[in-house]
């Protein structure tokens, strides 16, 4: 059994299948628009920043190539061993298995936190933004990325896959918050039509994911998000 950390919500997908969401990782954005967009808002360069469920810790040897210090925080035992692993020969990377409500973090000791598809159902995720507020430094500024329900076809399947999902709920609860919010018109491309195929069978319900991949031809698809952020 995975060690998980108690009170950690499951992902229905990276915690499964791990090797798949590494497919999925390489595919999206490829641009990087996300990441020029967090930038602009609040620059990391030389920065500690904190990753919210790094998962296996793919974004972590990114944002070290400008970071001072980069800390990954992971729920899921076996997927924060996989970032340990990736990590290793990058000094100023730590990974901690814990949950976003319980942060193994001093207080105000963050520049930059970012939570990327790890974080997006809004109700609920108080518990986390009060240790968020917690850690964070007076100056510095957290982001939210999610998938915007409200847009284009995989916000539809998303939809459909979860239903009881209300957008509107959601954006309210992070406006109540104080967040700030801008649309990101993110892409995934694929290297393989079967690499495509497989992601899209762990992001949707089954039939879903059917109707996803024919709807889908070639390689790439829109994968429409939006940025949120708030500054301490």
């Amino acid at each position: 059994m995975p060690r998980i950390v108690k009170g950690a919500i499951p992902s229905p997908n990276i915690w499964n299948t791990p090797q798949i969401y590494e497919l999925e990782n390489r595919a999206v954005d490829p641009d990087g628009a996300a990441d020029v967009a967090m930038r602009a808002l609040r620059p990391w360069a030389g920065a500690t920043v904190l990753d919210i469920g790094c998962g296996t810790g793919y974004h972590l040897p990114i944002l070290a190539a400008e970071a001072a210090r980069v800390i990954g925080v992971e729920p899921h035992g076996d997927l924060a061993a996989l970032a340990r692993r990736r990590c290793a020969a990058l000094p100023n990377v730590t990974v901690h298995t814990a949950a976003a409500q319980d942060l193994p973090l001093p207080d105000a000791g963050v520049d930059v936190a970012i939570a990327r598809w790890a974080y997006f159902f809004g109700p609920g995720c108080e518990p986390g933004l009060r240790e968020l507020s917690r850690v964070m430094r007076r100056g510095g500024a957290a982001f939210v990325v999610d998938l915007d329900a409200t847009r284009g076809a995989f916000g539809r399947w998303f939809s459909r896959t979860v239903p009881t999902y209300s957008a509107r709920e959601v954006e309210a609860f992070w406006d109540r918050h104080g967040w700030q919010r801008r649309p990101l018109d993110l892409r995934m491309v694929f290297q393989r039509r079967a690499d495509l195929e497989a992601v899209l069978r762990i992001e949707f319900a089954p039939e879903v994911a059917e109707q996803a991949i024919a709807e889908t031809p070639g390689l790439e698809l829109d994968y429409p998000n939006v940025l949120r952020w708030r500054y301490f």
